[in-house]
Order: structure tokens, then C-alpha cells, then sequence
């Protein structure tokens, strides 16, 4: 199973994180189901950007970005050349090493239950 090492953020996962997912499974939905609360406004249906993240390792190993998530991406804060949206971003057998942008376009917080 690959392992998701997560730097860490003041409000998502204080203290960096080390989860394990299965392949197949997209990194938002690894960090939902291990207690890291990421934002995910349009539940995971690629549709805007708040689940946004940096890929720091492993950027080659994930499902390759369609249009739409391309598209998407020029809307989020903090963009770099390793930028996806977590809840299209699936995982192989490689592990990756990801950060969570201080900041989303997103100005007022989900409560996803």
C-alpha cells in the first residue's frame, strides 16, 4: 500500500502525518478516512479547487490530470507545477509526499460530517 507522508498545517494536521491507502483510492478520500478534515466544497466531484494540494515526492506516480482538473487548477491559491486537486489525484504503489496550501479560494469552511 502506498503511504502518504503529509507536511504539516495549522489547522488540517498540526503535526504532519504518515497514512497508509490503497491504491486506486484518490489522496483526498486517504485523508478523510485517516481524520485529516481537507476542504472538499463540491464533495469530491471536481468542481472547485478547495481540496487543492502541493505534491512535494511522487508527483509522476498519480492518475494522470484530465482537462477539467487542469482547468480548475489556474483558479487555486498557491499553484505550482506540482499542484492537483486531491480528489483526482489517485494513488499507485509509489508513495508521495504532499502539503496543504495555507490558503483556499474557499472563504467560508464546509462542516462535512
Amino acid at each position: 500500500m502506498p503511504v502518504i507522508h503529509v507536511l504539516p498545517h495549522a489547522e488540517y494536521c498540526p503535526e504532519g502525518d504518515t497514512i497508509t491507502a490503497e491504491r486506486g483510492t484518490s489522496i483526498c478520500e486517504a485523508l478523510l478516512e485517516n481524520g485529516i478534515a481537507i476542504e472538499h466544497a463540491c464533495e469530491m466531484s471536481c468542481a472547485c479547487t478547495t481540496c487543492h494540494v502541493v505534491v512535494k515526492e511522487g508527483f509522476a506516480s498519480l492518475g494522470e490530470m484530465d482537462e477539467a482538473e487542469e482547468d480548475l487548477l489556474d483558479r487555486a491559491w498557491g499553484l505550482t507545477p506540482t499542484s492537483r486537486l486531491s480528489c483526482q489525484a489517485i494513488l499507485s504503489d509509489q508513495d508521495v509526499t504532499i502539503e496543504i496550501p495555507k490558503y483556499s479560494i474557499n472563504h467560508a469552511k464546509e462542516k462535512h460530517g
